[in-house]
């Protein structure tokens, strides 16, 4: 096992703008977001990727998943979502703790990275914690 940024950010020794939790898994903003409101869905139970991730674990993360993406949608009025996860350095994994991306999509937009203004993460990850309720 090695401890990773989402380790830390579990355990709360790393901030994090999080939008969804349970026993199971943590959502929170990704920090170099495709769109505003992009998230990662990391399941509490390390495993690096989907290669050693037990099928129960997968399964209860795919839930959560769904759950987060029709949040997303709803709260930033979004045309669609990517659903992703990079599985091996190859694939363009960088955080060795197994995470799906749940991005929003508009018509027209780029595929570049954004960056947040002071305090947008903080009212986008209220907006998608408020459609989740």
């Amino acid at each position: 096992m090695e401890d990773t940024i989402f380790d830390k950010i579990i355990r709360r020794e790393v901030p994090a703008d999080v939008v969804y939790e349970d026993e199971s898994v943590i959502a929170f903003l990704d920090i170099k977001p495709n769109n505003p409101g992009h998230t990662l869905v990391v399941p509490k139970n390390w495993s690096r990727n989907i290669f050693d991730m037990e099928d129960a674990n997968l399964c209860t993360l795919i839930t959560r998943v769904k759950k987060i993406a029709h949040a997303v949608k709803e709260a930033l009025n979004a045309d669609g979502v990517n659903i992703a996860m990079n599985n091996e350095p190859a694939a363009g994994q960088i955080v060795f703790h197994a995470h799906i991306h749940v991005i929003p999509r508009f018509i027209g937009d780029n595929r570049e990275h954004k960056t947040y203004a002071p305090g947008e993460a903080a009212a986008i990850a209220a907006k998608i914690r408020a459609a989740l309720t």
